[in-house]
């Protein structure tokens, strides 16, 4: 990818998404782009970012943008968050709400397994849950709804009990039970622009999506995180993820990495 195309695509990945991409990490973007050019019919990654380059963003540099985002994610990732929550979180704030109702906010959901690895407990203890997963990838919203996985996405979090018992298997994959799907709404949505409608959410994983933004965006992101939770919520982070830039915001909580509270300055503000 020529200079001027890579600085290109840093821009729009940064106003865009908040998304730095490295100048170390522009061989892993190129070969991400790579399919894409073949897709859309261009010779090679260069002609496709000539082609971005020469007109507004639309459809075309989003393709290019969704692309190159990371989309790692796993079920049940680090496993012990989401333990917390089942045990901890979720009946601690049911027990406080008008029948039960809790509302969940999975951001940056990519294909899915976050929010049905929280839809799993949910169900499982009857709790009255609404879960929101959002991403802004249109792909990857494709695969979560379907609810199909392969036999290694399957594997990475889930023991054989909560496998059988909530898939089914399809040949050489696996398809969530329409009873596990039903219970999430998949949407596209940009974190830095607003939360998804109807009311602040008791709880929000957005786990390992702050990390690869830039410091301004990221600042930007935690805003809305901010404004998207319930003054006694939780907001769950990476294991290795902090409210650094917006330290009057979230306070961690003890004994528990990667689960934070709104800090006594934000409570005051929403007072």
């Amino acid at each position: 990818m020529t200079p001027e195309n890579l600085h290109h695509l840093q821009g729009l990945l940064v106003s865009r998404t908040g998304f730095m991409l490295a100048p170390d990490r522009a061989h892993l973007a190129e070969h991400r782009l790579g399919p894409v050019a073949r897709r859309e019919g261009y010779a090679g990654v260069d002609p496709l970012m000539d082609a971005i380059r020469s007109q507004p963003p639309a459809g075309l540099a989003w393709s290019a943008m969704e692309a190159v985002l990371n989309s790692e994610t796993w079920f049940r990732r680090d496993r012990t968050p989401f333990t917390t929550f089942a045990r901890e979180v979720l009946p601690a704030i049911a027990r406080v709400r008008p029948e039960g109702r809790v509302r969940i906010w999975s951001a940056g959901c990519s294909s899915g397994q976050e929010a049905y690895s929280l839809a799993m407990p949910a169900l499982e203890s009857q709790a009255n849950v609404e879960i929101e997963a959002t991403d802004l990838s249109q792909r990857a919203l494709e695969k979560a709804r379907s609810g199909i996985f392969t036999q290694f996405e399957v594997q990475r979090g889930l023991s054989a009990r909560q496998l059988l018992a909530w898939f089914e298997q399809s040949e050489d994959m696996w398809e969530a039970r329409a009873r596990l799907r039903s219970l999430v709404r998949f949407s596209r949505a940009n974190l830095l622009d607003a939360a998804p409608e109807g009311g602040r959410f008791d709880v929000i994983f957005c786990r390992y999506v702050l990390g690869d933004m830039a410091p301004e965006r990221r600042a930007r992101a935690l805003d809305v995180l901010e404004q998207a939770l319930a003054d006694d919520g939780c907001l769950f982070l990476g294991l290795d993820e902090t409210a650094g830039e917006r330290p009057d915001s979230f306070r961690p909580v003890p004994g528990r990495p990667g689960v934070f509270v709104k800090s006594p300055a934000a409570l005051r503000r929403a007072a």
